[in-house]
């Protein structure tokens, strides 16, 4: 949990930060769909390049980044596995038979226990998964003596490893860009652009300003919660309650004991936030003053400029091609 950054704000004097909210949004959703539009290798390589250079130049810690990719990485390598192991069409890369024999059944069960055993002596224990699963794959595909218990074939294609890193490559853009947004973005200049965004959803009996800040509510409370939560968890592996081992039952019920004092605070919060908004004299719907004031500059023209660029780019490329 201490690894989720979206919705925390980093000060900061870089280009980004004197940038308007309502470009950064709107940068951001042209951004997306042109990493959605992308269909060539080479170019997806340049968005990546793009944001990395996005990243860099805006003063913002890669490592912050890397940090917040993280959680999703389970997600990543979910989809990457399955993007090339069923898609069975282009030119055949790679075919294995996985045997699994009376001989390296054994062998497999054994490093299977070593890795349980193991893991809570080893720092990176997400590598150190991926390294037993690559063991296990490698042993069933080079040691199959004996007689077999089964056998299937693993085929590779093309197609399939294109498929899986576009959308490796798109999920990544996805959370980095959202990344940079909040931390470079204030929670009320964020709420006050999204009101301005959303504004024209007015003509069809939308309140643009609800949807703003239940958004910007939500995002401002996610490192809130997360930060309530891991203390929680603190204070009850401090008193024998560890969340990193046990049965999956025991798993299970240790989830429930942290739901529900988070549902409790979750309520609390909402409440204070409440008596708050009420104090100030906050009525949704109502016309009111604002003490911060959006104002669009010289870098935001240029921006809008880049990325409406980029986008007509790769939509010109992507009919061509």
């Amino acid at each position: 949990m201490k690894n989720i950054v979206i919705g925390q704000y980093v000060p900061g004097n870089s280009f980004l930060y004197r940038m308007d909210a309502r470009s950064k949004l709107l940068a951001l959703v042209v951004l997306m769909a042109t990493a959605f539009i992308i269909k060539d290798f080479y170019h997806m390589i340049g968005m990546v390049l793009l944001v990395g250079f996005i990243l860099v130049a805006g003063g913002l810690s890669v490592t912050r980044i890397m940090r917040g990719l993280k959680p999703v990485l389970i997600l990543l390598l979910f989809t990457f596995s399955f993007q090339m192991l069923f898609v069975n069409t282009g030119e055949l890369l790679y075919t294995t038979d996985l045997t699994l024999t009376l001989y390296n059944l054994p062998i497999m069960m054994g490093i299977i226990i070593f890795w349980m055993i193991s893991k809570k002596y080893v720092k990176f224990r997400f590598i150190y998964l991926l390294l037993a699963v690559f063991g296990v794959l490698a042993l069933l595909a080079t040691f199959a003596p004996g007689g077999v218990i089964s056998s299937s074939r693993v085929q590779i294609y093309s197609d399939g490893v294109l498929g899986a890193f576009f959308i490796m490559m798109r999920l990544i853009i996805i959370v980095t860009l959202s990344t940079i947004l909040t931390l470079s973005t204030k929670p009320t200049d964020l709420n006050l652009g999204l009101e301005r965004i959303l504004k024209p959803l007015s003509i069809i009996k939308i309140n643009a300003e609800e949807i703003a800040m239940i958004i910007s509510i939500a995002l401002r409370y996610i490192p809130t919660l997360l930060d309530e939560a891991n203390k929680i968890m603190l204070a009850q592996a401090s008193r024998g309650v560890d969340f990193k081992e046990g049965k999956f039952k025991d798993k299970i019920m240790q989830i429930i004991s942290l739901l529900v004092p988070m549902f409790i605070i979750s309520f609390k919060r909402s409440d204070e936030l409440a008596n708050a908004m009420e104090a100030r004299n906050f009525v949704p719907g109502r016309n009111r003053t604002r003490l911060h004031v959006l104002k669009w500059n010289y870098v935001d023209t240029f921006v809008m400029i880049v990325v409406t660029l980029v986008f007509a780019i790769s939509v010109v490329i992507r009919v061509v091609m």
